[in-house]
């Protein structure tokens, strides 16, 4: 290798236009690599496109509607990101991956942004998506029994969700002063002695399954990727429930242009067209 490396220098020495050419081609390489980081930083692709995350499944197929309005009404490409729970959208948008995402409540972000150090803006409401308790064992609470198993969320803000949910139907009393984040151990009434677990938000309709389970309290998104509507719960979160959903920015890029023009492109009749066809009655503009 030492060898080559002197026959190298050799060669550049004897064949001086040979020497020229190589560093001509290492300066186009470097300027070619100068603009395209330019071009990423201030470029015109940056100005038209924005990376949106959402939670798969029917909010996806809403985002999508929004997606379009963009495009046709304000030359704004969206690229959709996925996901399948409710941590990594915010995950991803600390870390830069995505530049909004639009699937989350106020007491969830303020919960999560208290544990996770996040510094995030909102920037406008989209829908209402009222939760509900659903059964395959039972069709009104007058049949519940007493020892009866009822699975929950397991996330702090879900969880307190349903929470206050059973108890506006009389099945628990809570320890006051809780506000919208109660946990298990702030239950202080239980007549029916209910054996209420957590569970992972995208498990809870396939418990409906479980011969233990008599109901499970399950977030609009996941309940209708099962086939269940609002119409089929057993209980069912009031129509002026405080847990609108969020489009969410970070503090450092809430300002932008095209975060504000997607904000526009979400809040339309397209999208609410979109979400009524996905949801039935189970969307409610939050606008």
């Amino acid at each position: 290798m030492g060898n080559d490396w002197v026959n190298r220098e050799q060669n550049m020495q004897t064949h001086p236009a040979l020497c020229f050419v190589l560093r001509a081609r290492l300066i186009l390489c470097f300027l070619a690599v100068v603009l395209c980081l330019g071009c990423r930083k201030g470029g015109k692709e940056d100005v038209h496109y924005i990376r949106v995350g959402v939670v798969s499944g029917p909010e996806y197929v809403v985002a999508e509607a929004a997606q379009r309005v963009a495009k046709e009404k304000y030359g704004l490409t969206v690229e959709l990101i996925a996901f399948n729970d409710y941590i990594m959208p915010n995950t991803a948008l600390f870390q830069k991956d995505i530049d909004v995402n639009v699937f989350q409540t106020r007491p969830f972000l303020e919960e999560q942004s208290a544990a996770r150090g996040y510094h995030f803006a909102i920037i406008g409401p989209t829908f209402v998506y009222p939760m509900a308790a659903y059964s395959r064992k039972i069709k009104n609470l007058s049949e519940l029994e007493e020892g009866s198993t009822i699975a929950i969320p397991n996330d702090a803000t879900n969880e307190g969700r349903a929470l206050l949910l059973l108890e506006k139907a009389g099945l628990i009393k809570l320890k006051p002063g809780r506000g919208y984040a109660p946990r298990l151990i702030d239950i202080e009434e239980n007549r029916l002695k209910l054996n209420i677990f957590e569970l992972e938000a995208p498990q809870l309709p396939r418990a409906l399954d479980d011969r233990q389970v008599s109901l499970a309290v399950i977030n609009n998104s996941f309940a209708v990727k099962a086939g269940l509507y609002l119409g089929d719960g057993v209980i069912v979160e009031d129509k002026d429930s405080p847990y609108v959903n969020l489009i969410v920015a970070r503090e450092d890029n809430k300002d932008e242009d095209k975060v504000k023009r997607f904000a526009r492109s979400y809040q339309s009749e397209e999208v609410i067209a979109a979400a009524r066809k996905e949801f039935r009655e189970g969307a409610i503009p939050g606008w």
